[in-house]
């Protein structure tokens, strides 16, 4: 069994959506001190890798902590995007043939490519998915759906409010959203196993999750 982390690791200053809450990691009590370490964390409910609920955009929607952790657990299918240029729309054409009989419940991971340039500001400019992708995931019975990226819309530099279709049709029929993916390049399996465990947060409209694929 090979184990692939798909997770960055939480520090701080690292890459969050614009306007979010900025993450800081600092020691809290240190052993010198009282004989233990303890950090102090702080940090948004969509920092690193992490999923969201349906209550991120949808008033009255599931909170993650309402979420069944089955849905987070199965075969999974990658869809290799990358190479685009930056801000790149891609269409339900450009993948029609790699999402064709797909299985009801396979959690799609899409793969920009884009997770190699988490921390630097490039990362913004990512290739993003067309809402007519969401819809047609939705309609073939996929419900989870990741992007090694900041987010499967696009991400602008300046707008506190942007619109967010593909999140707007994929959270608003119930569906989850696996965000800031890294290393699906290491995925060689053709039907690996997703296991994607976010914080119970009472309430939350996301967490960070831990993030793995198993190849048998």
């Amino acid at each position: 069994m090979r184990v692939i982390d798909l997770s960055h690791p939480v520090r701080g200053g690292m890459t969050v959506f614009p306007g979010d809450p900025a993450v800081s990691v600092e020691p809290a009590v240190t052993i010198a001190e009282a004989g233990v370490s303890v950090l102090s964390l702080h940090l948004g409910s969509h920092t690193g890798t992490h999923v969201d609920a349906p209550s991120h955009t949808v008033e009255g929607g599931a909170t993650i902590d309402a979420v069944d952790l089955g849905r987070l657990i199965g075969p999974a299918r990658v869809i290799d995007v990358s190479g685009l240029p930056p801000r790149t729309r891609i269409h339900m054409e450009d993948v029609r043939d790699d999402l064709s009989e797909l299985a009801p419940g396979t959690i799609v991971l899409f793969r920009t490519g884009w997770s190699a340039h988490f921390d630097d500001p490039d990362y913004l400019d990512h290739p993003f998915l067309d809402a007519g992708i969401a819809s047609a995931l939705l309609d073939a019975g996929v419900t989870v759906v990741g992007v090694d990226a900041l987010n499967p819309d696009e991400t602008p530099r300046d707008d506190p409010a942007p619109g967010l279709p593909f999140h707007d049709v994929f959270l608003g029929a119930g569906g989850l959203i696996v965000e800031n993916l890294t290393g699906l390049d290491r995925i060689t399996a053709s039907a690996p196993r997703f296991i994607g465990l976010p914080l119970p947060i009472a309430g939350g409209d996301g967490a960070p999750l831990r993030a793995v694929v198993v190849e048998d």
